[in-house]
């Protein structure tokens, strides 16, 4: 791997003069905090240029010893080590290089909706809602409903739900696409496997700062609640619709009981659906041509099959089979494809770097 040197100097470089400047006793206090977040954020790659130029410190004395030296055999041993961990070392300072998604730190909301398969796909979709906030429990994040629309055997139609911690987007944004399920439904009498499918979205949670919203561009419906809600659903006009009128985005939120926490949520809603529709038209004017390895995030594309005679999952942009649907299912156990497929994801970006 080449890494560009002159670049790592220069950002050693600003990382110094930034600590320089934040000494000075007369800086106004929001510019040192602004410089202090600029220092933050440069100082994993700083550490990391520090550890891999200390590794190749090492490397050149090891090598220094000549044959005759008493020491030669312990520095064959110790260059031996070395040649295990500076490969490591210069990967994680290449990954320090890559351009980060300034959303990867944020909160998602996920979004599934049943698919084709009638009432075994809107079972599916309970089975994925259920993996995934199983999965936010093992990681610690907080998960919240938004919005549901239960169906009459079970699972859902639609769910939106809130999944808030550190991270959260960036070990979820792989599961935006078709999830494809082949099982013998309950319903099904003759035995018979049958195919279904449910999407998913996952977008990042917007931030009041992100999106502009003016009052003058909604229009705010309140109604009664209604369908499968269970304790929920309740005979006061609590049921809040907005409409953004300018993109025609609309969210509904049924949910709550008080018409002011529902109004919350959809406000919420509208702001991430909004956010993400900004973020995808950048991403298509900077690079039209851009895709990453495990996919375009495109929520039409089959991503993943859980196949349940076989007890396998398969996710297909990386060509990985696991033969532990159950444990997966169970929620914990997503995390050995999520890290494969952001692990493919750095390998792509890596490649890309020349």
């Amino acid at each position: 791997m080449s890494l560009p040197i002159a670049r790592i100097a220069q950002i050693e470089r600003r990382h110094q003069q930034l600590a320089h400047d934040m000494g000075n006793p007369a800086l106004p206090p929001e510019q040192f905090v602004a410089l202090s977040k600029d220092y933050a954020e440069l100082t994993p790659l700083v550490e990391a240029a520090k550890a891999w130029r200390a590794l190749l410190a090492e490397r050149d004395e090891l090598q220094a010893i000549p044959a005759g030296d008493e020491m030669h055999d312990i520095a064959q041993e110790e260059l031996a080590s070395l040649s295990d961990r500076l490969p490591a070392a210069e990967r994680a300072l290449a990954l320090q290089l890559l351009p980060r998604d300034a959303a990867d730190d944020r909160s998602a909301v996920l979004e599934i909706r049943a698919g084709t398969g009638g009432d075994e796909a809107a079972l599916f979709a309970g089975d994925l809602a259920r993996m995934y906030e199983r999965y936010a429990a093992s990681h610690g994040w907080r998960w919240e409903m938004i919005s549901s629309n239960a169906a009459d055997l079970g699972g859902f139609k639609e769910l939106v739900a809130s999944v808030s911690g550190p991270g959260v987007f960036a070990r979820l944004k792989f599961e935006s696409g078709v999830h494809r399920v082949q099982r013998v439904p309950v319903t099904e009498a003759g035995g018979r496997i049958h195919t279904s499918a449910a999407t998913v979205a996952v977008l990042p949670e917007a931030e009041d700062v992100d999106i502009a919203i003016d009052e003058k561009d909604l229009r705010i419906d309140v109604y009664r609640a209604s369908g499968a809600g269970g304790q929920h659903v309740n005979v006061t006009d609590s049921a809040v619709r907005i409409t953004h009128i300018p993109t025609g985005v609309v969210v509904a939120v049924q949910d709550e009981r008080s018409q002011h926490k529902n109004k919350a949520k959809a406000m919420k809603l509208l702001r991430t659906r909004l956010f993400d529709a900004e973020r995808e038209r950048l991403a298509s004017s900077r690079s039209a041509d851009r895709k990453a390895m495990v996919g375009s995030g495109d929520r039409s594309e089959r991503i993943r099959t859980y196949n349940f005679p076989q007890g396998r999952v398969t996710d297909h942009r990386i060509n990985l089979t696991l033969h532990r649907l159950p444990e997966i299912l169970e929620g914990p156990g997503l995390d050995e494809l999520v890290r494969a497929l952001v692990a493919e994801d750095e390998a792509a970006r890596l490649a890309s770097l020349g």
